[in-house]
């Protein structure tokens, strides 16, 4: 049922006035100083109860399974000079939030992103984007000690790209398509959408064709929206394997994607090819920000969904002086494509890393430099970020632009 307008702002009007619900929450987030830390939140007070030195000399990016309370770092150490390498480590999560070391094992350097999949016996499995390693790798789970990975995707460059930090391939992200069966990775370095289809039956990546992305754009993070209205299952075919591809729960699918580099955000029609692989077409280009201009040195960083609702962090553009921004931008039901809804303060500077809890009702933003986690009521009936509930310094501040201070925060979910 749709409300009126007046109707929709006497909602709004209630859920304002009505007495703030208490969180009790725990979250953890990494720090380049080599900690991984536990964070507290009891209303709005958020504090720090634990402190490891752990996850190699880096600790970059952590994925949490809530269901075997596993909780996986990845250390950004190590480049993709063989004789360097960076680390995963796994914990066990107990309930009081505190972390036990159970594996660790070598990988490939510059581990800055990881996702769990799995097969369609439900064995599970790790993906790593390698950004200074050029690379993508997968680990069997539950992790070993020692453990070698199960595989490694090396890339390289006949050219250098448009700009000095586009001198070798950089994958940065490693994400799910709704169905689980496809993996894509954005690679920063060499202007392209690495997609590989994953095997129901073991789990192995199979290369699909990349898919461009406009030289110079730099693409970091991506997420796929759909409107769960598929009912159908479609077997296709790949060389020699033949994949499941579960397609119950998914209709009609788009993918947006956030580049660091050329500052845009672009849109694309998802497309399940009959020869086993993704069809992207891209149907828009934006620059997610006020008056359609990103400030002078500002990049987009992290993107994250709602619904038909959008957020993305930027880092320095200062629109909030001393502190960074969020944007929020919203999806046209109509062809999908997302135009900007308003800019809101991210109480710290360079948000590298946020993450949206289950309830949808608050955000926990990691800004790197400051060095803080700032947790922000979410407004679940209009998509607005609000006012500030919490913050804490975890660790030291790190210089504007370097490999220092805060760089990941994930829930307890």
């Amino acid at each position: 049922m749709r409300l009126s307008h007046a109707t929709l702002l006497a909602t709004v009007g209630l859920a304002s006035a009505a007495p703030k619900p208490a969180h009790q929450a725990r979250l953890w987030a990494t720090h380049y100083n080599g900690n991984v830390y536990t964070l507290a939140l009891d209303g709005e007070n958020l504090s720090l109860t634990d402190t490891m030195k752990t996850c190699g000399k880096m600790p970059s990016w952590l994925t949490f399974d809530s269901k075997a309370r596993v909780l996986y770092c990845s250390d950004e150490d190590g480049t993709a000079d063989p004789s360097t390498h960076g680390t995963l480590t796994a914990y066990d999560a107990a309930p009081d939030g505190k972390l036990h070391e159970i594996a660790t094992t070598k990988t490939i350097g510059g581990g800055v992103n990881s996702v769990i999949y799995e097969n369609d016996d439900g064995g599970k499995y790790l993906a790593i984007a390698h950004y200074e390693g050029s690379a993508v790798s997968t680990f069997d789970l539950p992790l070993k000690a020692n453990a070698p990975a199960k595989q490694a995707f090396h890339f390289h460059m006949d050219h250098p790209g448009a700009v000095a930090q586009q001198d070798s391939p950089h994958p940065h992200e490693v994400f799910l398509d709704p169905t689980g069966s496809f993996l894509v990775s954005p690679d920063l370095g060499a202007d392209l959408l690495r997609i590989y289809s994953i095997s129901a039956s073991d789990g192995q990546l199979n290369e699909c064709p990349a898919v461009n992305v406009t030289f110079g754009s730099g693409p970091r993070h991506g997420v796929f929206w759909t409107d769960g209205t598929g009912n159908t299952t479609q077997s296709t075919q790949s060389g020699a394997i033949t994949h499941q591809r579960q397609a119950a729960s998914v209709g009609k699918t788009m993918m947006y994607l956030v580049n660091e580099i050329g500052g845009t955000m672009m849109t694309f029609d998802v497309a399940y090819d009959r020869s086993g692989c993704l069809d992207l077409q891209k149907t828009q280009t934006i620059v997610p920000y006020t008056g359609g201009k990103m400030p002078q040195g500002a990049t987009p960083a992290e993107i994250r969904m709602v619904g038909d609702t959008f957020y993305v962090s930027i880092r320095s553009d200062q629109g909030f002086k001393p502190s960074d921004s969020m944007v929020t931008l919203d999806r046209s039901p109509k062809n999908g494509t997302v135009s900007l809804r308003n800019k809101t303060d991210a109480y710290g500077k360079v948000p590298r890393t946020f993450a949206i809890n289950k309830a949808g009702d608050l955000v926990a933003i990691g800004n790197q430099a400051s060095a803080n986690v700032v947790i922000v009521r979410r407004n679940r009936l209009t998509g607005d970020l609000g006012e500030k509930v919490a913050m804490l310094q975890v660790g030291e501040t790190g210089t504007v632009g370097s490999a220092e201070g805060l760089s990941s925060v994930v829930w307890e979910e």
